[in-house]
């Protein structure tokens, strides 16, 4: 069964920074893509940053120039490097996977359980 598992997440001050993982676990055959999200409550969930199996990444505006995505794809880990934080950064943030567990399976979007981040003074 693929489980991901995010960490890192914590209260930091307006202006700091904080590093999450997420990594991906369980018999994977091939990961297409790797990214995360993150939502307020009472609000939809919202897509901040993706990675590509060629390596390409993109961003949603409101992140880019302060958030990096990247990954080890031995470990099957993907970061989120956040820095200069703001308070409305403040959300639970997900991992997402497009992965298929075996040869031939369809691929498929696969859910960490999400990770409090907190910007506050």
């Amino acid at each position: 069964q693929v489980q991901l598992v995010e960490s890192g997440g914590g209260l930091v001050q307006p202006g700091g920074s904080l590093r999450l993982s997420c990594v991906v676990s369980g018999n994977i055959f091939s990961i297409n893509a790797m990214g995360w999200y993150r939502q307020v409550p009472g609000k939809q969930r919202e897509w901040v940053a993706t990675i590509i199996s060629g390596g390409s990444t993109n961003y949603a505006e409101p992140v880019k120039g302060r958030f990096t995505i990247s990954r080890d794809n031995a470990k099957n880990t993907v970061y989120l490097q956040m820095n200069s934080l703001k308070p409305e950064d403040t959300a639970v943030y997900y991992c997402n996977a497009d992965l298929r567990p075996y040869r031939d399976y369809p691929y498929k979007y696969y859910w960490g359980q999400g990770t409090q981040v907190t910007v506050s003074s």
